[in-house]
Formats: structure tokens, C-alpha cells, sequence
């Protein structure tokens, strides 16, 4: 059973999340933050991860914590979940229209925490959310699963859309690179022998 159960308080955010990477995309998310709830949403449904999140945070100075320790609690779900790694495909990409955006993501569970990030995003707010938030939230999780998160934009002209097709592609990729690779279920995908 690859799931987790990640409990993180701080003076800033308290938090319980459950994550199951074998899921059906089934979710409970209140994050306290409007725009973020509806990203884990995007992000459950489109790498069917299941997934609860209950984040009190101290949204009244804005979202960076809650977003941040957001990301770090999934990042140690998703490594609780992996184990060893054994039997893991480790890789993942997808490239992910959106109307007028198209973004490119890709994924290495490689044990190594990487972030590639070109994401450019024009406007600084989508309603009241900081889109800088948008990269801490995938370093905090590579930090704490510690893989290689590419994210790439090719076109694209609404904010919304570009931030929401890298959640769902890269949602997408994750899925894919944990997935059991069925013919190699007993190994570690790596020539080194551990991940």
C-alpha cells in the first residue's frame, strides 16, 4: 500500500495531509488559499492521486508559508509512499495543452533534488495569490522527494491557464514515473542499485 500520512506544526502553518499514490483522484483540500485548493484539485484528479489536505496557516500576512509547507508535506508523502523505490518506472513527461498554453513537464525520481523551472508569468497576481508562489511550491517539494521537476513553458498568454497546465502536467508526469513498471517490479531503477 503506497500511501503516506505527513503531520507538520510550526508557528506559521499546521498541517495534515494523507496522500495514496494507487488512488482514483478522490480529494479533500482546504488549504486556505482559494487558488491552491483548486490546483491540488487539478493536480489529484489529473495524476489520480489521492489526496487530504488540512492546512491552518497564517494567511493574514499572505500565502507564502501555507503555500511552502504546503509543498514540503507533499514532497515527504510522496517519498513516505515510494519507499525504496523499487519497482518504480522513475521517469514521467507530459506535455500539456490548455486553450492557448502549452507546457511542457518531466520528472526523474532520481534522488536528487533538482528544479528546472522556465516558467515565465506575466502578471504577479491571479485574484489574490502571488504567482512567484508557484515555484516555491514545487522547491519545497523537491527538496523533500527528492527528484528532478521540470517545468518548461512553450506558448501561452493567460497566467491562469499556464500555472494550471503545469500542475496538471506535471501531475501527469509524477504519475507516470511512479508508476510500477510490471516487468521490473523487484528492482531498483538505477544501474547504482539504490534511488
Amino acid at each position: 500500500m503506497r500511501k503516506a500520512y505527513i503531520e507538520r506544526c510550526t508557528n506559521e502553518t499546521d498541517i495534515k495531509l494523507s496522500l495514496s499514490l494507487d488512488g482514483e483522484g478522490k480529494y479533500d483540500i482546504d488549504t486556505g488559499c482559494g487558488f491552491l485548493n483548486h490546483m491540488l484539485i487539478l493536480f489529484c484528479r489529473h495524476g489520480n492521486f489521492d489526496l487530504t489536505v488540512c492546512c491552518s496557516g497564517d494567511t493574514d500576512v499572505d500565502y507564502h508559508h501555507t503555500v511552502e509547507d504546503i509543498g514540503i508535506c507533499l514532497g515527504k508523502a510522496f517519498y513516505q509512499a515510494l519507499d525504496d523505490m523499487r519497482g518504480i518506472t522513475r521517469y514521467g513527461n507530459f506535455l500539456m495543452p490548455m486553450d492557448e498554453t502549452l507546457v511542457m513537464c518531466a520528472v526523474d525520481i532520481s534522488g536528487r533534488s533538482a528544479l528546472g523551472w522556465y516558467l515565465p508569468l506575466e502578471k504577479d497576481r491571479v485574484g489574490d495569490f502571488d504567482t512567484e508562489l508557484c515555484k516555491e511550491f514545487w522547491l519545497s517539494f523537491v527538496r523533500n522527494c527528492p527528484c528532478a521537476v521540470h517545468v518548461r513553458y512553450m506558448s501561452g498568454e493567460n497566467t491562469h491557464h499556464i500555472i494550471e497546465a503545469m500542475f496538471k502536467g506535471v501531475a501527469r508526469a509524477l504519475s507516470q514515473a511512479v508508476m510500477i513498471d510490471e516487468k521490473h517490479i523487484e528492482e531498483i531503477p538505477s544501474t547504482k542499485g539504490i534511488l
